[in-house]
């Protein structure tokens, strides 16, 4: 059982904790993707080409996934709300940093820094809020947590791009910073003390999923499906522009509407993976390659294109907490480790994606790598299909807490 069952006076904390991360992972996730609307201020500024430039989202993807798992493994025996508390000054600071720094290279090496920090939140963070509220909760939990990933999709970019405009790239980091902080704060005051549930060393991070066989299929499906969405994704841009001659402005809506879409697909996924967690990523996965097939054939105009958004963001949002959720059911005792392995093989899977789909773009022309969604969305389902019924439930939130120590005030 949950602390917050044994106390329910302090539900309504718990509640405003589940918020507080859900501040973090939308400040994390913003300050890894605003850095895409103003490369060419910042390039010309620091006097760097567009393509050099990128490279802060680059090496922050990068840091991010290959990093987490030895972090998680170092600081398993650190009270997650300190753990969280010390991501977020580093961002806090990282932002500052970027906003004052005088050349590219301290730009560069500071944004490595904070992607060390946001891989450990991402596998910290769902685990985190999931502990927070009474066991019936969890899933909910969780999937408000997801949410922010659809805000933070729908905002991140257009936000920084509109300071920038207003301001400079540098106050926009600024503003970044005052907000990295302003979270900081909200996650001391709501968020308890949370002993590390599951204390596990890198050799036997890494072990996991040789051991565990759940655990192994759900990172190739992991794999399979973030590879052939990332990679498809990356290129909605040029692949409107192409088929439908889409302007900048019905592109940004119909990103807003993807994005609406991931969320309504979350907040569906929190009350369905209770009562099926294999049929509903199952389902989110059908709805994935039928959306890409739909966009296929009918985004030549701009009425299936905005169809096809829509079921795709809505199967995303699904797929997106499903896949949570079968992280935990695979390896419930050893959750955050868990998902450390589930991080590395997702931001790793993007930085491939983007590259493979790049390669199929500029050789084969953008529909092609619309196709390559297609295949490997498909063959996450395929895989998923494959494996038998279970884990068919999400796996009750006590089967983590239980070795966990109750929560401090």
């Amino acid at each position: 059982m949950s602390s917050t069952d044994a106390r329910p006076h302090s539900i309504l904390r718990a509640w405003l904790g589940v918020a507080a991360i859900t501040a973090s992972l939308f400040t994390f996730l913003t300050t890894e993707l605003m850095p895409v609307g103003l490369l060419t201020p910042l390039g010309t500024s620091l006097d760097v080409p567009v393509g050099v430039a990128a490279l802060m989202v680059t090496l922050y993807g990068v840091s991010a996934g290959l990093g987490v798992t030895f972090i998680v493994a170092w600081t398993r025996r650190v009270d997650r709300r300190v753990l969280l508390s010390t991501l977020l000054a580093v961002l806090t600071l990282g932002n500052l940093v970027t906003a004052i720094a005088p050349s590219f290279p301290l730009v560069l090496t500071t944004r490595l820094v904070m992607g060390f920090a946001s891989g450990v939140f991402w596998a910290i963070g769902v685990s985190m809020a999931m502990r927070l509220v009474p066991e019936r909760h969890a899933s909910r939990a969780s999937a408000i947590v997801m949410s922010g990933i659809s805000i933070a999709t729908v905002v991140g970019i257009p936000l920084g791009t509109l300071l920038e405009d207003l301001t400079s790239w540098r106050t926009t980091f600024l503003i970044w910073s005052g907000l990295s902080l302003l979270v900081f704060a909200a996650v001391a005051a709501a968020v308890p003390s949370l002993p590390s549930a599951n204390a596990v060393s890198v050799r036997e991070v890494f072990g996991l999923p040789l051991r565990n066989a759940p655990l192994r299929t759900v990172l190739f499906i992991v794999v399979l499906f973030v590879l052939g969405h990332f990679g498809a994704y990356t290129f909605v841009r040029p692949f409107l522009e192409d088929h439908t001659s889409a302007a900048p402005l019905f592109i940004t809506a119909v990103l807003i509407v993807f994005g609406i879409g991931g969320a309504a697909g979350n907040f569906i996924a929190g009350h369905t993976v209770n009562k099926s967690l294999r049929g509903s990523f199952v389902t989110g996965s059908i709805g994935l390659v039928a959306s890409l097939l739909l966009l296929l054939a009918f985004g030549d105009g701009k009425a299936g294109a905005v169809v096809a958004l829509v079921l795709w963001g809505l199967s995303f949002g699904v797929v997106q907490l499903s896949q949570v959720n079968m992280t935990l059911a695979a390896a419930p005792e050893t959750f955050e480790a868990a998902m450390s392995l589930n991080t590395m093989a997702y931001n790793t899977s993007i930085a491939l994606g983007a590259l493979f789909g790049g390669q199929l773009a500029d050789n084969l022309g953008v529909t092609s790598v619309v196709w390559f969604g297609v295949a490997l969305t498909a063959g996450a389902l395929l895989l998923a299909l494959g494996t038998g019924r279970r884990p068919s439930r999400a796996v009750p939130h006590d089967a983590s807490a239980a070795a966990a120590p109750a929560l401090k005030d």
